[in-house]
């Protein structure tokens, strides 16, 4: 865990707030890890932070971690609570402090629950004239263009990525089961420095075909397609990157499929550029995929942000209305996306490749590096 520059927090903060009073919003109560992590320096399950328009900031946590975060985060007051009841006491605590008695409070409504509303809005602790809101797209705002430290700590995510993708390939062999490569991916990149990992995947034979492979104790046959997803976490930033292997050789509809998607991916490299829109990067590859009359074998998006989270905004436009967050507008320089984030799946079998990219003036920076080529075990 890193301690955050107080400076750097403190000029989140007042974005943050600028953000806020475009939205009308007076106050925040965030819930979502990652959201309290960038504008507080720790996030954590069971916890809230409150952010008022006028900079002032207040984390609410269970008393077993309150002197933990007393040295990483940055708040005005931190409050320590024994239970649920003692949450809902603390947040009118906080709104009694920042005399906060009427206005509108912004919740992350992609992030809380029927029950965490509940709580978060119980009238022994949201004062009863003051009315909510959805804050998902102010947050997702404020994290879409990285900070330059940011940069670096993702560029290290990356090389973790990097690492625990070799290990898995080179683990890939006739007998072994898909859970056993995953292990192998996730044992390299915590040796390298992940502290933790979003989902892993690894996927052989015909669940290569599957969208979310999740492992199972599935054994790896001769002539099986492998196909390999990973998402580390590095000092709180992640990293995405996909690559697939071959017991044996392919065969020809199955290597022509995987250049097919090398190249759409590379064309979409090409275009990712300042100013250049998702969709135009989707249909780099969308319009590649269909010419070679795979228009029935598309599923999903192809292209996500990647930050505190491996999926975060921008998310292409249908993605994003799903998932609560605004349209995105032209990619600014020092975005970080991930390409290749949905593959070609015949039924049979599926082909994807995926890196993390930043978005330059002058082109993108790629930050997961393993050679994309299918490799014949």
């Amino acid at each position: 865990m890193i301690n955050m520059d107080t400076d750097i927090l403190e000029r989140r903060i007042e974005r943050c707030c600028e953000h806020m009073k475009e939205a009308n919003l007076d106050v925040l109560i965030l819930t979502k890890p990652s959201n309290m992590f960038y504008l507080c320096g720790d996030g954590r399950l069971c916890s809230y932070a409150m952010i008022t328009n006028k900079g002032q900031v207040a984390i609410g946590v269970p008393k077993t971690d309150e002197a933990d975060v007393n040295q990483l985060a940055r708040a005005d007051v931190i409050t320590g609570f024994d239970d649920e009841v003692g949450m809902i006491h603390s947040i009118a605590h906080h709104f009694k402090h920042f005399g906060i008695i009427k206005g509108v409070l912004g919740l992350e409504y992609t992030w809380v629950t029927k029950s965490m509303l509940g709580m978060l809005t119980h009238p022994h602790g949201k004062p009863e004239k003051v009315t909510v809101d959805d804050c998902t797209h102010v947050m997702s705002e404020l994290r879409i263009v990285k900070e330059p430290g940011e940069i670096q700590l993702l560029i290290q995510a990356g090389k973790v990525a990097d690492e625990g993708m070799r290990a898995a390939l080179d683990a890939v062999k006739e007998g072994i089961t898909e859970s056993q490569v995953a292990a192998a991916a996730e044992n390299a990149m915590r040796q390298a420095g992940a502290e933790e990992f979003w989902r892993t995947y690894v996927a052989c034979g015909g669940r290569t075909n599957l969208a979310h492979g999740i492992p199972t104790n599935r054994k790896i046959q001769g002539g099986d397609l492998v196909m390999i997803d990973i998402h580390p976490i590095v000092d709180n930033y992640s990293s995405d990157t996909c690559r697939m292997a071959c017991i044996g050789t392919p065969t020809p509809e199955q290597q022509d499929a995987h250049d097919l998607y090398q190249k759409a991916l590379e064309a979409a490299f090409e275009k990712a550029k300042t100013g250049v829109e998702m969709s135009d990067l989707e249909d780099a590859m969308h319009g590649m995929f269909n010419d070679a009359g795979h228009a029935d074998h598309i599923f999903g998006p192809t292209i996500h942000g990647v930050g505190i989270n491996f999926e975060e905004a921008p998310l292409p436009s249908a993605h994003a209305s799903f998932h609560g967050e605004k349209p995105p507008l032209p990619l600014e320089a020092n975005t970080v996306i991930a390409i290749g984030n949905c593959g070609i799946y015949t039924g049979p079998w599926g082909v994807r490749i995926e890196d993390t990219i930043v978005i330059g003036d002058n082109g993108p920076t790629i930050l997961t590096t393993v050679p994309r080529e299918l490799r014949a075990i």
